[in-house]
Parts: structure tokens; C-alpha cells; sequence
């Protein structure tokens, strides 16, 4: 098998990816490397690329600004937290060397796990970049349990220049375990938000004795432990139904088995983890200085153009002095996020600030999505095409596979002007899997959560990663641990809970705890 190394990984991509080849070599739930399959014996379902064209451009969003289309029961920041967990679990930092020594991720390659390696690299030792030097180091040449961040330059009247950018290099590239995570400016303030969540864990150690020495390490497993307590039962059970994740926990996960090593199956990362582009807006409330009705609108493209990776914080190499909106060295103060837009901080915002709601989980995504900038196409056909070539089965025959006692009819699958475009060429009844989760969440779920075959795959996929990991709290604690870090239901830990605790609010208009 040839060797292909990707020393330029893009979007859903960290450095290594499934191919055909190797998938179709694979049978049953052993443990097959980083990629595999939940259900080998299934035919994979080929369709030649005009009628997926076909069907992509019947997926277009009509109207974008349409309340009607907006899901109110899934906060937008859920969307950009699944993009960073997408980052998280698909990480790969194995060298160079093992990549050529064994592409297809058999022997030498990371598990997927909600370990946070996106955030801790390999650690104080290993990736010394990232983290903060000691405070209590005489000489300072040793890195300290925290991580670092990033200050902001003062734009307009956001005289201010906190700690609210992401760490950079003097070229503007992000110090970060996963550079994917500077994409756009609301996973990039996600990942900031765990940088912090980690350094307060560590004053919350440090102020109840815990020995400096120790702090790093209990540190890291507190964060890790809530991350994934708040994963597997603030997100995962949003966007499937809540007592999911107890349910499989108690009866067993029926389809994503393994022996000893969690792999990334490919009806997950190719399809039903794919939902979240149906949830992206095009435009957002950000905060007081971009919101819609109150000044400029957060247009998708501003949050891709506000960043170091897809836009112009480009370090030293911006013009002295700074001329906004862009290029910039590091973040403008004037674009640190206020997180009551985006998760549900408050039991009730204000009247001035607007909760960004997701769009719907259904076959629709935005018009911006389906030209992608630089060239990139359309993601809706990129979606259909990647399910061809990985050799994914129907969404019929996996419903049929799992025993789904009501799975969509072919007269559901045919409904609205998409589903027009899927029947004309037969795909009604021989469904891309992708396709076919979108539209039963559209069907079943009434475009709030998944439908039973997405959301199986979801949340089995999910439990099996952290239950697989080691160093989890499902392994070393087991099911019944709770959280312990303060949060609004006692043993509970959502994402409002986490950014309650971080503080920092929204640092443009000085509420740093509410």
C-alpha cells in the first residue's frame, strides 16, 4: 500500500486519513488501527457523482435568516463544541516517521479519545510551548502546571487588552495542541475557554493545598474527567435524548465494539458526526459590537477572517501601526466573545443580548457552505462523494442492521424539494447515509435532536471512546462518578456550568462571573 503523508492538514483533517483500500481489508470489531468500520459485512452503496451533485444542491438552506429554521432547543455554541471535540478525538500526533512506517494507523497512532490531547500536547516536558514558564522556578527555564494565553490589542472604545486570544507565535500561528482549532473565531475562543477552565482548575488545587508539584497532574484529570462527564451528557444528550448515555452504559454498546483500543469508525466520521453542518448559521450575535439589529452583523466569513489560521492575525507581519479591521498581529479586544450569545449562562439574557439558537438538524445547509472560500466546492457534495469512496452502506441497510423498529419510509426520504432530487435518481430507497441521518432527524426528531440511527451511532461511538480510554473516569471511577467542581445541579457539569466557573464572561463589558 502507498504511503501518503499529509503535511498540510486542513479541516477535518490531522494528518492521517481513512482510505478505501484499508477499510475494505478489514472484518469484524477487531481492533482494526485508527479507522474501521461498525458494520464490515454491509455493501457499500455506490452512486455516481451528477446524482449526488443533484442531491447536494437540493440541500441548499433557501433561507438562511428564517427563524422558522432555527433549532432553539441546541444553543449555536454547541455547534462550535462539537467542532472542537471533532479536533480533539481525531488528533493525531504520531511523528512523520510512523506515518510512513504505517499509514493506515495499525500499530503507531493515538487513540481517538476525549483526552484533550488538542489542548495539552504531550505535556509540560513534551510540549513546553504551550504552557506557562514555573512562577516558583528561580532561574524560570521550567514550565509551570498552567497554559498559556494570549493578550488582544485595544480596538474602537474596547480600551481593554486581556488575556483573550489564544497564545501565538511572532508570525500570529497559534501555540496551540491542534491548529485546527484556530479555524474560525468561536472554536478558537472555545479552545480558549478550556485553556482557562484548566488554569482556574489549578488555582481552585492550589488554594486547597494540593503540592505544587502535584497540581499539573491532578489538574489534567479534573479537567478531563468534567470534559467528559459534560460531553457524554450535555452534548451527546442534546442532540440524541436525554438517558442515553446511562442506557448504554447499563445494557452495553450493541454496534461499536472493540477488543482493548477504541477505533474512529467511519459510518461516524463520515456521516453521523457530520450533522453539525446543518447547524451552522450564517450569521451570529457575537457580542455588543457585532451583533445583528445593533450594529455589524458576526457573518460566518468575519469569524473565519478573525482568526490566524483561516484569516489575517498574521503577528509581526501586520503593518506598524496596526491598521483595523485586518490584517492584525493578535486578536482585536473588540472581537472576544461574550458567551451569553452562545450557551445558556444565564437562566434568561438580557433584552440587548441575543442567544444565538443553531439552525436545524436537517438536510439544509447554508448557501455559504455550499462555495466553499479558496476554491473548495461544495461541502454538502464533498460530504456525499467522501461516503462513496469510503464505501459507506445505505442508511436503509444500517437501520436494517440495528433492527430500527421504524425506519424512514421511502415516501419520508422523497418529502420536499430535496427529497424530490433523491427519489429522481432512486436514492429515496438506496439512501448515502449521510443523507439519510440528516433527513430522519428532519423526519423523527423534528429537526431538534437525531433520529434512532444517528443518534445511536453518536452516542455508542462517544461512550465507546471515553469508556475505552484508561485514564477515564468510566475506567478508573466507573459509571456512577459525578462531577465535583461547582456547577448549577449538584453532580452535574454542563458547558454553561464550565464557562460560570472559567469566569470571563464577556470581558467587553467587564462581567467576568454572573
Amino acid at each position: 500500500m502507498a504511503t501518503q503523508v499529509n503535511v498540510q492538514p486542513g479541516h477535518g483533517k490531522a494528518g492521517r486519513q481513512p482510505t478505501r483500500q484499508f477499510l475494505d481489508s478489514l472484518s469484524g470489531h477487531d481492533d482494526p488501527g485508527m479507522f474501521g468500520r461498525m458494520f464490515p459485512n454491509l455493501e457499500p452503496l455506490a452512486v455516481d457523482d451528477a446524482p449526488l451533485q443533484e442531491l447536494a444542491d437540493a440541500m441548499k438552506d433557501s433561507n438562511p435568516g428564517d427563524a422558522a429554521g432555527n433549532n432553539t432547543k441546541i444553543p449555536a455554541g454547541f455547534t462550535y463544541l462539537g467542532q472542537f471535540v471533532d479536533h480533539d478525538i481525531t488528533l493525531d500526533l504520531t511523528s512523520f516517521g510512523d506515518k510512513e512506517a504505517d499509514p493506515t494507523a495499525v500499530e503507531n497512532f493515538r487513540t481517538p479519545a476525549l483526552d484533550l490531547d488538542s489542548v495539552y500536547g504531550l505535556g509540560p516536558d513534551g510540549s513546553r510551548q504551550l504552557y506557562a514558564r514555573n512562577p516558583g522556578d528561580a532561574d524560570g527555564k521550567s514550565p509551570g502546571p498552567k497554559l498559556l494565553i494570549g493578550k488582544t490589542i485595544s480596538v474602537d472604545d474596547v480600551t481593554i487588552t486581556p488575556r483573550n486570544d489564544l497564545p501565538r507565535n511572532p508570525e500570529g500561528f497559534a501555540l496551540i495542541g491542534d491548529h485546527r482549532n484556530d479555524e474560525n473565531l468561536v472554536v478558537a475562543q472555545t479552545h480558549l475557554a478550556m485553556l482557562k477552565f484548566h488554569n482556574k482548575v489549578c488555582d481552585h488545587l492550589a488554594a486547597s493545598g494540593v503540592p505544587a508539584g502535584e497540581i499539573f497532574t491532578q489538574a489534567r484529570q479534573t479537567v478531563t474527567w468534567h470534559y467528559q462527564w459534560m460531553v457524554l451528557h450535555d452534548f451527546v444528550e442534546r442532540i440524541t435524548e436525554k438517558g442515553i448515555v446511562a442506557k448504554i452504559l447499563d445494557q452495553g454498546r450493541r454496534f461499536y465494539r472493540f477488543r482493548k483500543t477504541p477505533y474512529m469508525p467511519v459510518e461516524f466520521s463520515a456521516a453521523a458526526y457530520r450533522f453539525g453542518h446543518s447547524m451552522v448559521r450564517e450569521v451570529y450575535s457575537h457580542n455588543r459590537k457585532f451583533t445583528p439589529g445593533g450594529g455589524i452583523p458576526a457573518t460566518l466569513d468575519l469569524l473565519f477572517r478573525f482568526t490566524g489560521l483561516s484569516g489575517g492575525i498574521i503577528g509581526d507581519l501586520a503593518p506598524d501601526p496596526v491598521q483595523p479591521p485586518l490584517p492584525i498581529p493578535v486578536l482585536s479586544s473588540n472581537w472576544i466573545i461574550d458567551w451569553r450569545r452562545y450557551h445558556e449562562v444565564l437562566a434568561a439574557n438580557p433584552p440587548n443580548v441575543r442567544l444565538n439558537p443553531s439552525r436545524k438538524i436537517d438536510p439544509f445547509l447554508i448557501p455559504q457552505l455550499h462555495e466553499l472560500p479558496g476554491g473548495g466546492g461544495s461541502l454538502p457534495f464533498r460530504n456525499l462523494k467522501r461516503g462513496v469512496m469510503l464505501g459507506l452502506p445505505s442508511g436503509q441497510d444500517v437501520a436494517k442492521a440495528m433492527k430500527i423498529k421504524n425506519p424512514l419510509t421511502p415516501a419520508e426520504i422523497a418529502s420536499g424539494a430535496d427529497g424530490a432530487a433523491a427519489k429522481k435518481h432512486g436514492l429515496h430507497e438506496h439512501t448515502p447515509l449521510w443523507y439519510y441521518i440528516l433527513k430522519e432527524a428532519e423526519q423523527r426528531g423534528g429537526g431538534e435532536k437525531l433520529g434512532p440511527v444517528g443518534a445511536t451511532i453518536v452516542a455508542e461511538v462517544f461512550v465507546g471512546l471515553v469508556h475505552g480510554d484508561r485514564q477515564s473516569y468510566l475506567w478508573l471511577k466507573g459509571k456512577n462518578w459525578k462531577p465535583t467542581l461547582p456547577s448549577k445541579t449538584k453532580g452535574e457539569f454542563t458547558m454553561a456550568d464550565l464557562l460560570r466557573f472559567v469566569g470571563d464572561i464577556s470581558p467587553i463589558d467587564g462581567i467576568s462571573t454572573v
